[in-house]
């Protein structure tokens, strides 16, 4: 009989300024600690906490910015199985909607920097984020860039009430196995972008 592992349910939270540049937590604690990932953190079960409101609270304590939720667009859902052989993890990934504007500053969890989308591969990840997560995210940032290449806007923007006429990520959902030697990873549904 093999013991139960827990199972955490969080939101990661992508955050970009003007010149598109991508909010990282360079992490001082566990899981990940010593790497870059994006803010976010467990959704309070016992409040009843949707995983919206995980991530606008989450960036609130995290980046001190408050984020409307109608600004907060559900990019990603990642299922991570014996995650470091310790617990099963279902992320929720949003992107923010329009550009924000956060200095970069320690914080108890660690150091948020701003970081280039090409410079992500070289910072230190984790090897779900290096392998699996980043190039997803990266795919569906050039299918919206490729659909304002064909006349639709390709700016990430929003407007009073949530959303309005921006261009939107699309949308990925996967799982990954973390058990074995070896990362395996099944993409289980993949909805591309869209010009508003």
């Amino acid at each position: 009989m093999t013991d139960t592992l827990p199972y955490k349910i969080a939101c990661l939270c992508d955050l970009r300024d003007r010149d598109g540049r991508i909010l990282l937590l360079r992490r001082l604690r566990a899981p990940n600690q010593g790497l870059c990932s994006p803010i976010g953190g467990k959704l309070d079960m016992a409040t009843g906490e949707s995983p919206a409101q995980c991530a606008q609270r989450e960036i609130m304590e995290e980046a001190g910015i408050h984020v409307p939720i109608a600004r907060l667009h559900l990019a990603g859902l990642i299922s991570e199985s014996a995650f470091e052989k310790r617990g099963h993890w279902l992320i929720f990934y949003y992107r923010v909607l329009g550009p924000v504007e956060v200095p970069p500053h320690e914080i108890p969890e660690g150091r948020l920097e701003w970081h280039r989308p090409d410079e992500i591969t070289s910072l230190p990840l984790p090897e779900t984020d290096r392998r699996i997560i980043w190039p997803l995210i990266n795919r569906h940032d050039r299918e919206m860039v490729m659909a304002g290449a064909a006349g639709k806007s390709h700016a990430v923007g929003h407007s009073e009430g949530g959303g309005g006429n921006a261009a939107r990520p699309g949308f990925f959902a996967v799982h990954i196995d973390c058990a074995g030697e070896e990362l395996c990873w099944q993409v289980e549904q993949e909805a591309p972008g869209c010009g508003r």
